[in-house]
């Protein structure tokens, strides 16, 4: 994968196997937990449901695998370069093991259920397999595997949501939280495997996401980033008893507007959206609440019709470019990124013009940008031939590439010599002379510390400069 520098990946890569590390809660029976993390954010936010579980079971962290009584990492099956760069880890972890045969080592998340046969028996690299709807599960499965016994539950659930569970905060800054609305893919790209790693669709309880909201804030939380594979997808049903009459559903536009509600110093942000769900309701929602921050994540994958219907994408080219329209005309200052995979199978030069020419249409802030790799087990693999040579698709991946990095400076151009609202995250990452923060298109801006602000306050920042991927400016009195 390439993409652009910028700080709220979707897929974030300065944070790919980050290992978490929290304060003792009292509670420790002197066993350790070493867990890190791969992937998308849904894979941190998982991670810290697992942390929660195990730290009410006894157990504390550590940074350092080799002093744990239990290693975890968290997968993703997403790329096959995030697959072996796992199984080069389980193998650094093997080495640990040897020296310590009291350690277990496990794999929890998206490659569970795909290679547990291969963890588990072929490469026996590891001692417990769980996937992404089994995690109450275990203590239940660290106990089996204490008794010599393997453990795998890859089960997938049509319930689990994790609601009534509290996450605990891994390495936070205190300032930014992600809250999971919910859970699995009922889509069924052609390209991608969450489908058969996560499961069905299920929406969580808008009370208790709005309960975390609430907490979040109260613990002096800023900003939170509502999370699920596609959340505009959200739609919670209240179950309801014989005689009684059903509620209506509640569906992401008015959840949005929930959350919004805490507090107008809340900011809200969400991730990801499908194109097919973004509705003007939505787009109304945002509009209406100053603390709903104008950015969306809008996915294109391919800007030519017939590659998207082999991609199962569910909309075509213009019905793409009604709903990017949309959004000009609802919210004028939003800004909008998106996923493109270049060399999907059959893809001719004609149809990645038009790629281009969509991206030409839209002016990304920025994007994800992929040259497509075939993922065992889907519908992609099993139905068509990947036909497209590699040098062809990393030619049209640096096509992609280069207009995208005109199109983000094009873009931050137009934020030059404005004051944006921003929400002061910490220290830039080059200097402890500058602040950094986001403004409201999800733009990172650096500035210099200013002593009357601190990190998790909000800010006025007069762009002066910029490169492709952040504004650079001054705190300014409004």
């Amino acid at each position: 994968m390439l993409e652009l520098e910028h700080t709220t990946k979707t897929h974030d890569e300065a944070r790919q196997g980050e290992a978490l590390e929290l304060l003792p809660t009292g509670k420790s029976t002197g066993r350790k937990l070493y867990i890190e993390s791969y992937g998308c954010q849904m894979n941190f936010s998982d991670s810290e449901i697992v942390a929660s579980i195990l730290l009410d079971n006894g157990f504390e962290t550590t940074k350092d695998y080799k002093e744990a009584d239990v290693v975890f990492i968290n997968t993703c099956s997403i790329r096959e370069n995030a697959e072996q760069r796992v199984r080069n880890r389980l193998k650094e972890f093997e080495s640990a093991k040897n020296k310590n045969p009291g350690m277990i080592v496990g794999v929890l998340g998206c490659m569970a259920e795909r290679l547990k046969s291969k963890f588990l028996e072929e490469e026996k690299l590891v001692d417990v397999v769980v996937g992404p709807d089994a995690y109450r599960d275990l203590p239940n499965l660290i106990d089996k595997v204490d008794d010599g016994a393997k453990a795998v539950n890859v089960l997938l659930s049509r319930e689990e949501t994790y609601a009534d569970i509290n996450p605990v905060r891994l390495n936070s800054n205190g300032i930014s939280a992600f809250v999971s609305i919910m859970r699995g893919c009922d889509n069924m790209c052609s390209f991608c495997v969450v489908p058969f790693t996560r499961g069905r669709e299920r929406s969580r309880d808008y009370q208790s996401i709005v309960k975390e909201a609430q907490e979040l804030f109260q613990a002096g939380y800023k900003e939170v980033t509502l999370l699920g594979q596609n959340v505009d997808s959200y739609k919670y049903t209240t179950a309801v008893a014989e005689g009684e009459t059903a509620k209506p559903a509640v569906n992401f536009a008015q959840l949005l507007a929930m959350v919004a509600e805490v507090s107008p110093e809340l900011r809200v942000r969400f991730s990801t959206s499908h194109p097919k769900d973004i509705t003007d309701e939505v787009l109304y929602t945002m509009a209406r609440y100053d603390n709903i921050c104008k950015y969306i994540h809008l996915p294109v994958q391919s800007g030519n019709s017939r590659v998207l219907d082999l991609m199962n994408r569910t909309y075509d080219r213009e019905w793409y470019m009604e709903r990017v329209d949309a959004i000009r005309r609802i919210i004028p200052a939003c800004g909008i990124s998106t996923d493109v995979i270049t060399g999907f199978c059959t893809e001719t030069e004609e149809e990645h013009a038009e790629t281009l020419s969509m991206m030409d249409y839209v002016k990304y802030d920025f994007a994800y940008m992929f040259a497509y790799s075939e993922r065992p087990g889907t519908l992609a693999a099993k139905r068509y031939e990947d036909d497209i040579p590699e040098h062809v698709k990393k030619r049209r991946l640096t096509e992609v590439v280069n207009k995208q990095q005109e199109h983000s400076l094009y873009r931050l151009q137009h934020f030059v010599g404005k004051v944006h609202k921003v929400l002061i995250e910490g220290f830039s990452k080059r200097s402890d002379q500058d602040y950094c923060g986001r403004n409201d298109q999800n733009t990172m801006v650096v500035f210099p510390v200013d002593e009357r602000f601190k990190p998790g306050q909000y800010v006025h920042v007069l762009a002066e400069r910029c490169t492709s991927a952040t504004l650079m400016g001054r705190v300014v009195d409004l």
